[in-house]
């Protein structure tokens, strides 16, 4: 389903210096289009959350998630997805880490979406190390918001405040992410009628299969 770039050592560079490695047009358009199939279907399901996450400095959450546990249930695809020999290969030598996936089956595939005005993913770190975001909808223009904001290396989540980078993505687009240690946040959708739907696929590391935070089990 992926269009997966062929390893270098400069996707590894890039990773390692930013925390961050932009993966556009990762989802090809035919593939995108059954992706994005699934992902609207999945979303009966989904549930909406407005509050401020305590164990996240308070940082706002309000957006409609899908957590992994019921995914797991609902999509054969997502799930063969999250487990592709090929995908972890290359995520593994990329982040120069032994890549595996995460076993608890509430954060492993998650799905968010942003779809009011004001909407937003605060600021955080994840349980885990690497995420994978996918994008099946983003909003058309930057201005409008929507866009990653991301801290590698942060010493806090207000390190996000005063070095904050910022990135778009369109959909298709991937990304990685070295989440345990690159605080990150989502700006708020800016206008009515805009829409950002990720799946994220979280993958970890053998001698971590812990979560940090009680994070997921407030989102999902």
């Amino acid at each position: 389903m992926l269009s997966l770039p062929d390893f270098t050592p400069v996707l590894h560079d890039r990773f390692t210096l930013d925390g961050y490695l932009p993966l556009p047009g990762l989802v090809p358009p035919e593939a995108l289009q059954v992706l994005d199939g699934e992902v609207r279907r999945l979303e009966k399901l989904a549930v909406r959350r407005d509050f401020a996450m305590e164990c996240m400095d308070d940082s706002p959450r309000h957006m409609t998630t899908l957590g992994g546990h019921v995914i797991a249930q609902e999509s054969e695809m997502i799930s063969r997805l999250y487990h592709d020999e090929r995908l972890l290969a290359l995520l593994g030598r990329i982040a120069a880490i032994k890549t595996v996936p995460v076993l608890d089956p509430l954060e492993r595939h998650v799905i968010n979406i942003l779809h009011r005005q004001g909407d937003t993913h605060g600021a955080h770190t994840d349980d885990y190390p690497l995420a994978l975001v996918l994008f099946t909808e983003a909003p058309a223009d930057a201005r409008a918001g929507g866009l990653l904001e991301y801290a590698p290396d942060a010493t806090g989540l207000h390190t996000l405040d005063t070095t904050a980078r910022r990135a778009h993505h369109r959909p298709g687009d991937g990304y990685l992410l070295r989440s345990d240690t690159t605080a990150h946040r989502v700006t708020p959708l800016k206008h009515p009628g805009v829409r950002r739907t990720v799946l994220n696929l979280a993958y970890t590391t053998p001698d971590r299969q812990q979560p940090t935070t009680p994070s997921a089990s407030e989102l999902y």
